[in-house]
C-alpha cells in the first residue's frame, strides 16, 4: 500500500504527510533480492515494525492521532513500510558480491573457485570503493548512504584511476598491512597485481607494488576515513567499518559454498542411490525374504490396483519402490533448500532495518537458482535411453522416465521461485523497465518460460495422442532452456563463478546420449526391411545382418519427411531362416535352435513344431499396425531401414527354476527370447486377437508349453493361482501386454507373495513407457 499524498489521521481519517520509504531513503539501501524469509522471521519482523511505526506515528509532529491509531491501521502502515523496504533498493548486494564481469573461474565456488581470497584484502578495498578519488569522474546519480551518511553514487572511478591514485593505494596498503598480518606476502602481492584496479580480465597493474607502496608511507595515518567521503590522503579504516565489510563477503562466500555443496549432494545422490540399491541384488538374501520384501515395499502401486493403467487418463500411479525414491528426491530438495543458512551482523551489505532477515532471504533465493541448475543434469540423465544408470542398475527405463518427470517439476518450481521473486522486486522497485532490457534478464526469462511450458505440454494425454509432435517441441524447448541458462549466466556474471558448470554437465550428458545413438546406427548401417502381412492387425518385419536383443529403435526414412522419427520394437528373434522350403513359408522355420518335429495339439494347449535351424543372422519384429508409420509399413514389401540396437538386456532368471509368461497380443515378442533362453520349466499363456498371429509365431516357441486364448479374456487370477501354488520351487513371472493385464498380474503376484509363505515369485514387466 503506497500513500504519497498529504494525509491527516483522525481515527480512520488522516492528515499530514505519510509515505513509505523510497529508493533514496537512508535506511533503504538493501539488495533487491530480499523478500520474505521463513514464516517465523517474517512474523517477528512485522511485530517489530508495528512497534516501530507506533513510535514514529506518535513522535511525528506532522501527524495527529485522534484517537490513537488502531492495530489495523498500524499493521497496514507497517506492511507498507515492509514492502517498500524490501522492494525499493537495487544492486547493492549484487554489485558488491557479484560484479558483472571478471576473470574466468574453473570449477564451482568452494571447489576450485574462491570468491574473496585473501578476504582481508578484499575487505579493505571494499571499504574504500565508496569514496571519491582525485581522478574519479562525476555522473548524475546521488544516493544517501546507510546510517544517515551520504555515499557518492554520482562518481565513477576507472581501473586506471585506482591503479595510479596515491591516496587510494597507500590507504589500501596500510589497511592490508594492519589486517592481513597472517597472510603470506606472495599472496598479498598476487592480490595487489590482480585486483587493486578491479576484477576485469585485462586491466592496468598498480604503479607500485604492495611492498613499495607500504615503504612510501612516511608517517602513520591519523585521519579516519568516513565512508563515502573523499579519499584525498592516506587514511585509517575504522574497526567498525572494516568488521561490517569483512562480515559481508565472508558469510556470503560461505553460503555460496553451501549452495554448491548441497547441489553436489543432490546430483551425486541422484546417481549413486539407484546404483547402491541395485547392488543389493548380488547379496545372497533368501529368495523367500526377497519375494516378501518386493511384495510389500517394491512391486505394488502406492495406492489402488493400477500402475500401468493411467488414472483418469492423466497420470500413472508409481509403484511403492518408485515412490520411495520419488519421496527422497522431493525431500532432499526441500531439505537442502531450507538448511545451512547463517547470518552475521554487523554486515555492510545488509545494514538496513531488515538486517539478518534480509540476508537470509537473499541466500534462500540464490539457493533456489543453484539447486534448479543442479537438477538439470539429472533431468537429462534420467531421460536418455543411453543412460549409464540403465547399464549399472536393474531399474527400468520406464522408472527413470518417471523420475525424469518428477525432477522436471522440482527444477521448474525452483526456477519459477527464483525468477518470480526478482521479477516482483524490480517491478515494485521501479527499475523493471530498464532491467528487463538487459540480456541476462531476457535469457533468464527464456529459460524459465520454456521450462514452464514444457510441464503442461508433457502430460500423458499429449504424449500418447501426439507423441511425435510432443517429442519435437520437447527437444526444441529443452535446447532453449540450456541456451537460456548459459546466456543468463554469461551475460550476468561472465564465467567467474562456475554456475554454468551445471549446464555444461547437462549438455555433456545429452551429447553422450545422442552420440551413442549415432554410434549404434553407424554400426548397423543402412539395411533392408522385409515386411510380411500376417492378418489385418499384424505384420512381421525381418531385417538381415543385424544383431541385438531386448528391443531396437527402427527408422524408416522413406516413409516420412521426418527422417529422425523412430519407433521402439521388441526383438522376437535374433536369427532368420535361410530360405523357403517346399510346402512351407520361410517364416515357419524355427528361428532359434536345432530340433525335430513333434506332434501338434489343439490351439488351446500344444507344443510348437520343430524344424531345421536357420542360417542367417538378423532380427525379427512382430508389429501391430495402428496409425502413422506402422500403417504405412503394410503397403511396402521391402524398404530401407536404420536400426538402433540393442537396448534392454533381459533380467537374470538363473535363480528361478520355473518361468511363467503372460502375454497379450504383440507383447509376445518380448517373451519369446526369454522363454527360449530359460533352462527350466517354461509355460506361456498368450491372449491374442486372431489365430493367425499365433500360428505365425508358433515355430519360434519350440519346447514351450503354451495355452492360447483367441478372442476371449484370460482369467489371470485363476491361471496364476493354479500355476504358482502347484509347487514350492521359486518362479519368475513375466508379463508383457496391455496395461490392464500388467496391472492385474502385478496385484495378484503381490497378494500371493504376501499371504502365502511357500510362494516365492519374482515379477518382471516388459513394457514401453510414454
Amino acid at each position: 500500500m503506497h500513500m504519497t499524498g498529504p494525509v491527516e489521521i483522525k481515527g480512520n481519517q488522516a492528515t499530514g504527510i505519510l509515505r513509505p520509504l523510497g529508493p533514496s531513503d537512508p535506511d533503504n539501501m538493501i539488495d533487491p533480492a530480499i523478500r520474505s524469509a521463513s514464516a517465523y522471521s517474517l512474523f517477528s519482523f512485522c511485530f517489530d515494525l508495528c512497534s516501530l511505526e507506533t513510535a514514529q506515528l506518535q513522535a511525528n509532529p506532522l501527524i495527529s492521532l485522534t484517537p490513537s491509531p488502531t492495530p489495523t491501521l498500524l499493521l497496514v502502515v507497517a506492511m507498507a513500510r515492509l514492502k517498500s523496504i524490501v522492494l525499493a533498493s537495487v544492486h547493492v548486494l549484487v554489485s558488491s558480491a557479484h560484479v558483472t564481469t571478471g576473470r574466468d573461474g574453473h570449477g564451482l565456488i568452494g571447489y576450485g573457485i574462491s570468491m574473496y581470497n585473501p578476504l582481508c584484502a578484499y575487505t579493505c578495498r571494499d571499504v574504500l570503493s565508496t569514496s571519491m578519488l582525485a581522478c574519479s569522474e562525476h555522473t548524475d546519480m546521488h544516493m544517501p548512504m546507510l546510517k544517515k551518511r551520504e555515499m557518492h553514487m554520482d562518481i565513477e572511478t576507472s581501473p586506471e584511476c585506482y591503479a595510479s591514485d596515491d591516496s587510494f593505494l597507500r590507504t589500501l596498503a596500510y589497511c592490508m598491512s594492519t589486517h592481513c598480518s597472517d597472510v603470506a606476502m606472495w599472496s598479498l602481492e598476487k592480490y595487489w597485481n590482480l585486483n587493486v584496479a578491479g576484477r576485469q580480465p585485462n586491466q592496468p597493474v598498480p604503479k607500485t607494488t604492495y611492498q613499495q607502496t607500504l615503504a612510501n608511507i612516511a608517517t602513520k595515518p591519523s585521519v579516519e576515513l568516513v565512508l563515502g567521503e573523499d579519499l584525498n590522503q592516506t587514511m585509517l579504516v575504522s574497526n567498525d567499518d572494516y568488521q561490517a565489510s569483512y562480515n559481508a563477503p565472508a558469510m556470503f562466500e560461505k553460503m555460496e559454498d553451501n549452495h554448491e555443496k548441497y547441489a553436489i549432494v543432490l546430483i551425486v545422490s541422484g546417481g549413486l542411490i539407484p546404483i547402491a540399491f541395485s547392488l543389493l541384488r548380488f547379496v545372497p538374501f533368501p529368495t523367500a525374504l526377497v519375494a516378501k520384501f518386493n511384495a510389500w515395499f517394491v512391486d505394488p502401486p502406492v495406492f489402488g490396483s493400477r500402475h500401468k493403467t493411467p488414472v483418469a487418463g492423466l497420470f500413472h500411479v508409481p509403484t511403492r519402490g518408485q515412490a520411495f525414491f520419488i519421496f527422497y528426491l522431493v525431500s532432499i530438495n526441500v531439505i537442502l533448500s531450507a538448511v545451512g543458512y547463517q547470518g552475521i551482523q554487523p554486515n555492510s551489505w545488509f545494514a538496513s532495518i531488515l538486517g539478518r532477515d534480509g540476508e537470509i532471504i537473499t541466500y534462500v533465493t540464490n539457493r533456489m537458482g543453484v539447486l534448479s541448475f543442479a537438477n538439470i543434469p539429472l533431468l537429462f540423465l534420467y531421460a536418455g535411453r543411453n543412460n549409464v544408470l540403465l547399464w549399472l542398475t536393474n531399474w527400468s527405463h520406464g522408472t527413470f522416465l518417471l523420475l525424469h518427470r518428477w525432477v522436471a517439476w522440482i527444477a521448474t518450481l525452483q526456477a519459477i521461485l527464483h525468477s518470480a521473486i526478482y521479477l516482483e522486486i524490480y517491478v515494485h522497485g521501479g527499475t523493471h523497465a530498464s532491467e528487463a532490457k538487459l540480456p541476462y534478464w531476457i535469457w533468464g526469462i527464456v529459460a524459465t518460460l520454456c521450462m514452464s511450458i514444457l510441464l503442461p505440454t508433457s502430460i500423458l494425454p499429449v504424449r500418447k495422442n501426439v507423441y511425435e509432435l510432443f517429442l519435437a517441441w520437447h527437444v526444441v524447448l529443452s535446447i532453449f532452456v540450456l541456451v537460456g541458462c548459459i546466456w543468463h549466466i554469461f551475460k550476468r556474471f561472465t564465467r567467474q563463478w562456475g554456475y554454468e558448470t551445471w549446464i555444461y554437465t547437462a549438455i555433456a550428458i545429452w551429447g553422450f546420449e545422442r552420440a551413442m545413438r549415432l554410434a549404434r546406427l553407424a554400426r548397423n548401417g543402412i539395411k533392408t526391411a522385409q515386411v510380411t502381412i500376417i492378418d489385418e492387425d499384424y505384420i512381421r518385419v525381418n531385417i538381415e545382418n543385424v544383431s541385438g536383443s531386448g528391443h531396437a529403435f527402427l527408422y524408416f526414412p522413406t516413409l516420412t519427411w521426418r527422417v529422425w522419427e523412430n519407433h521402439p520394437f521388441s526383438v522376437a528373434s535374433t536369427v532368420l531362416p535361410a530360405g523357403d522350403r517346399p510346402g512351407t513359408s520361410q517364416y515357419d522355420a524355427d528361428v532359434e535352435k536345432l530340433g525335430t518335429s513333434s506332434d501338434g495339439s489343439d490351439s488351446d494347449s500344444h507344443h510348437a513344431r520343430q524344424y531345421p535351424p536357420p542360417t542367417k543372422v538378423g532380427l525379427t519384429f512382430l508389429v501391430r499396425c495402428k496409425a502413422g508409420v506402422t500403417a504405412q509399413l503394410r503397403t511396402h514389401g521391402r524398404l530401407p531401414v536404420l536400426v538402433e540396437s540393442a537396448y534392454g538386456p533381459h533380467a537374470d532368471l538363473s535363480d528361478y527354476s520355473r518361468l511363467i509368461c503372460i502375454a497379450g497380443g504383440v507383447g509376445i515378442t518380448a517373451c519369446i527370447p526369454i522363454l527360449r533362453a530359460h533352462p527350466g520349466m517354461r509355460k506361456l499363456f498368450w491372449g491374442a486377437r486372431s489365430q493367425k498371429v499365433i500360428d505365425a509365431m508358433t515355430p519360434s516357441l519350440r519346447g514351450v508349453e503354451m495355452e492360447s486364448y483367441v478372442g476371449k479374456r484370460m482369467n489371470i487370477t485363476e491361471v496364476l493361482h493354479r500355476e504358482l501354488m502347484e509347487g514350492s520351487a521359486p518362479a519368475a513371472v513375466l508379463v508383457s501386454g496391455p496395461s490392464e493385464m500388467a496391472d492385474e498380474v502385478r496385484c495378484v503376484i503381490s497378494e500371493l507373495d504376501r499371504q502365502n509363505k511357500g510362494v516365492r515369485v519374482k515379477l518382471i514387466e516388459e513394457a514401453f513407457s510414454w
